[in-house]
């Protein structure tokens, strides 16, 4: 995820303005996404660094690409509809709304591309989106202190190689390029420092892009006939986001004064996108069943331990914001079944841990472990053409949410209730 990706809260009490950044997720898991459009997302991302059948398999195991002949492209899509409602408690010390659906949407793309040189070597590359989320509550809701509406969005691109070491052993490598896309807004609460009175929201917007470097590594090894184990490690991507906040409609003048006392000229916000490691297997059961697993881990602590925060009294700075985020792991199963020549059926569940503890919860992070339930199938037109279709539910289920402001102590007091992503992936695979 989910996630409510990323988010700029004002935190404000007594003199002194507080504003945290940091990047959230909606998803258990962090807010990786599995579902790229290749023809895994069908199996929960079970067996996806040992599934080579197209070049998406770069993505998850560069390795894989040693196991294409010729040159194939793999150009799919994907759409996220999600179903992420907050329900406020009447016992909340902030009014509003319920902030509708956080995320209605979200499309994406990929394309990927392996050509053969020779017997043992072979190039690839890929653009692909698997990281990221946006969420966009409505303005009025109980929360829009925390956050109004986040994106982070990161597209990577990836050239690699892959060398077969013998007919068992293949070993690839690539470099990651990440674009990286920041963005939150977050209602001001103008009714504070002593000043009574009502007095509507002011408004804080901020965003900035980086680009971050990053390398992917992986191993296939063909155990026998029947199976292949895969081993991938992705490493983390270092992302430096330098914008000065904007500030709307401030009209506490107390407030205002000591927003221009701090003087922000800029924050300064590092986020590192986490090293990875995924192992996975493919099994041969007969000439119609595969099985496939992976086991995966993700460096989501560090993710966390990131932040900024402005006191407007002493007009300083201070980074380290631990928003108590963990690593996550991944453990999915799933089979293919080969019901003709052209057919294949794809079935797939995955598990992800949470990256934060149901007590850390925040309404810019509504993130909880996750079930992921999926499907598809692929369809060979002929020899040349192989078009793909998979369905996956990402179950967030019910989450409980108390969270408080640091000065004030009011408190936001609701749950999300039976919170899901639906998410409808396809392409089309050529062999040229």
């Amino acid at each position: 995820m989910i996630t409510s990706p990323v988010s700029l809260r004002a935190l404000s009490g007594l003199a002194v303005t507080a504003i945290a950044v940091w990047a959230n997720p909606t998803s258990a898991g962090g807010i990786m996404l599995y579902e790229a459009g290749q023809e895994s997302a069908g199996l929960a991302n079970a067996g996806a660094a040992a599934l080579a059948t197209d070049p998406s398999v770069l993505m998850s195991n560069p390795a894989g690409i040693s196991q294409l002949e010729g040159t194939q492209i793999n150009a799919s899509g994907q759409l996220i509809i999600g179903d992420i409602k907050f329900s406020r408690d009447a016992s909340s010390d902030f009014t509003g709304g319920n902030g509708g659906n956080a995320l209605d949407y979200l499309p994406g793309a990929s394309f990927f591309i392996s050509h053969q040189l020779d017997d043992r070597s072979s190039i690839g590359f890929g653009l692909y989106g698997n990281f990221g989320l946006a969420v966009k509550y409505d303005d009025d809701w109980a929360g829009r202190y925390f956050t109004q509406q986040a994106a982070i969005i990161g597209l990577s691109l990836e050239p690699v190689y892959s060398y077969k070491v013998d007919d068992k052993l293949s070993l690839g490598i690539g470099p990651r390029i990440m674009y990286g896309y920041y963005r939150t807004e977050a209602a001001v609460d103008n009714n504070v420092l002593g000043l009574g009175g009502a007095r509507s929201d002011g408004q804080l917007e901020y965003q900035d892009t980086d680009i971050g470097l990053g390398l992917n590594l992986g191993a296939l090894y063909h155990l026998n006939e029947r199976m292949d184990i895969g081993l991938a490690y992705t490493s983390k991507v270092d992302l430096e986001f330098e914008d000065r906040p904007r500030f709307d409609n401030i009209n506490n003048p107390l407030l205002n004064t000591a927003l221009q006392t701090a003087n922000i000229n800029s924050l300064e916000l590092s986020m590192q996108v986490p090293q990875t490691l995924l192992l996975s297997t493919r099994y041969q059961v007969d000439p119609q069943w595969t099985l496939l697993t992976s086991l995966g881990w993700q460096d989501w602590s560090q993710f966390g331990d990131i932040g900024v925060e402005v006191e407007a009294a002493a007009g300083s700075v201070s980074t380290g914001v631990d928003r108590q985020y963990q690593d996550t792991w991944h453990v999915s199963a799933g089979a293919q079944y080969q019901a003709s020549p052209q057919l294949r059926w794809s079935m797939g569940v995955g598990y992800d841990s949470a990256m934060v503890e149901d007590a850390d919860r925040t309404a810019d992070n509504p993130a909880a472990d996750t079930w992921r339930f999926a499907g598809g199938l692929n369809y060979k037109v002929d020899d040349s053409l192989d078009l793909h279709l998979a369905y996956t539910l990402v179950w967030l289920g019910d989450m409980e949410l108390s969270q408080s402001k640091a000065r004030s102590g009011d408190t936001l007091y609701g749950s999300y209730d039976s919170s899901a992503l639906h998410i409808l992936g396809g392409g089309a695979v050529w062999r040229l």
